[in-house]
């Protein structure tokens, strides 16, 4: 590498969130046109897919009539049909037509107070959901709104957006950059001194402060990494806790979530997206999937003697060498 080259940082707001990328650049170059270029990739990803902005694609997509086609831009489409496929292969736990239940929580866009629904109101609301009636034409790439469908993308976009960073970073000749949309990472390239990016796994906020386990950390070489957990939004209601993951299966929020899920993957979008469903499944329903589908996964949960880790062999193989 250059001794020319430095790491800059860049950074800004997108999806209600924020956004950094670190990157391998000459000292002489313009960071201007690197940081609008970034921006505009992800500002694409909110005006498809954000449920926030009335008139994306999405939105309009959910307030269209019984029975029409839309066909879909590209990006679009890639995080619709990788959504679609995920909630098939998950049985449901993943699942992007839940918006209208997460909102009925307390939670989302259209997020209403932060009440537990009425039986009825819960029922009537979750009868409009289902993956299961999503229809997708390929050669067309259309999605066809059967009536009330409210897509809900914001487990899957965030992920997609820092794919998106990093490959357009790559074809316009940046050798190494650490890309992260609101937790969501991925790293490809050596830094200056010949090192690839290394960056500290997620944790449950008790983990932060008790160190019960060595910290885990993971060398980030055109890799991805995504934590979904309960430490970030859930409410309490007569000494109950409700975590924002819902459970499309039981239509309410997870129960016992754990406190932190991460997935390591090629991309991010399937690293987001997979952090969800194995935290919707939970800590033992998530690692014997993990472990049958061979992802790397990490899951903290708590117990009543403290944290307890567990991991995939795949999560383990990945683990920096000079952790363990």
């Amino acid at each position: 590498m250059s001794s020319n080259s430095d790491i800059a940082a860049l950074g800004g707001h997108t999806m209600g969130t924020s956004w950094s990328v670190k990157l391998v650049a000459a000292r002489s170059r313009d960071l201007h046109p690197l940081h609008a270029g970034i921006q505009a990739e992800l500002d694409r990803v909110v005006a498809q897919m954000s449920t926030w902005e009335s008139d994306s694609d999405i939105s309009r997509y959910n307030r269209a009539a019984a029975g029409s086609w839309h066909v879909l831009p590209d990006d679009f489409w890639n995080v619709l049909s990788s959504a679609h496929d995920i909630a098939e292969r998950s049985a449901g736990a993943f699942d992007p037509s839940i918006g209208p239940l997460v909102a009925l929580w307390g939670f989302g866009a259209e997020a209403g107070a932060q009440v537990i629904p009425d039986p009825s109101h819960l029922a009537e609301v979750a009868a409009r959901c289902g993956w299961h009636k999503l229809q997708l034409d390929p050669q067309t790439q259309s999605a066809l709104q059967p009536g009330g469908l409210q897509l809900d993308l914001s487990a899957i976009a965030k992920g997609y957006g820092v794919d998106l960073v990093s490959r357009w970073l790559h074809r316009i000749g940046i050798t190494a950059a650490l890309v992260e949309v609101g937790g969501e990472l991925h790293g490809y390239g050596l830094k200056p001194d010949g090192q690839p990016w290394r960056v500290l796994v997620e944790s449950a906020p008790e983990e932060d402060a008790g160190a019960e386990y060595p910290p885990r950390v993971l060398a980030l070489d055109d890799l991805a990494v995504a934590t979904s957990g309960d430490r970030w939004h859930q409410f309490e209601r007569d000494g109950v806790s409700y975590s924002h993951t819902l459970d499309p299966r039981s239509h309410a929020p997870v129960s016992r979530a754990a406190a932190a899920v991460t997935v390591i993957a090629r991309d991010a979008m399937h690293a987001d997206a997979w952090a969800t469903a194995l935290t919707v499944m939970g800590a033992d329903e998530g690692l014997a999937f993990a472990n049958q589908h061979d992802l790397a996964a990490r899951f903290i949960t708590r117990a009543d003697t403290g944290l307890v880790e567990t991991m995939t062999p795949a999560f383990e193989r990945y683990l920096d060498a000079s952790t363990q």
